[in-house]
């Protein structure tokens, strides 16, 4: 059993930066591929992000690469996403997921099997 809690979010306005973080409890190894999907007003959650088990490898969906940076300190057990340069578009429930039966990522949210609570991220224009 993992645990995730995630913390950051809030209001901001276009072309602020945000850092979002997610730290995980129950499991005593970080041997597992995590990932940040987010969900807007009326859409389906989609993914946003994802990292290896040692945070060697990272993947980003077309519509944040090189504005967004996921990042994890596994002595701290905590996955952490920076977003900068924000866009009314980024607007969505961010939320953070570990996917404990591998150790590298896949991009499909039925691929984790832990989630975190969700926080509001708003990008006023």
């Amino acid at each position: 059993q993992v645990q995730l809690v995630q913390s950051g979010g809030g209001l901001v306005q276009a072309g602020d930066s945000l850092r979002l973080s997610c730290t995980a409890s129950g499991r005593t190894d970080s041997n597992y591929a995590m990932a940040w999907f987010r969900q807007a007003p009326g859409k389906e959650r989609e993914f946003v992000a994802a990292i290896n088990w040692s945070g060697g490898s990272t993947f980003y969906a077309t519509s944040v690469r090189g504005r967004f940076t996921i990042s994890r300190d596994n002595a701290k057990n905590t996955l952490y996403l920076q977003m900068n340069s924000l866009k009314s578009a980024d607007t969505a429930v961010y939320y953070c997921a570990a996917d404990t039966t591998r150790v590298s990522p896949e991009y499909a949210l039925w691929d984790y099997d832990y989630w975190g609570q969700g926080t509001q991220v708003t990008v006023s224009s």
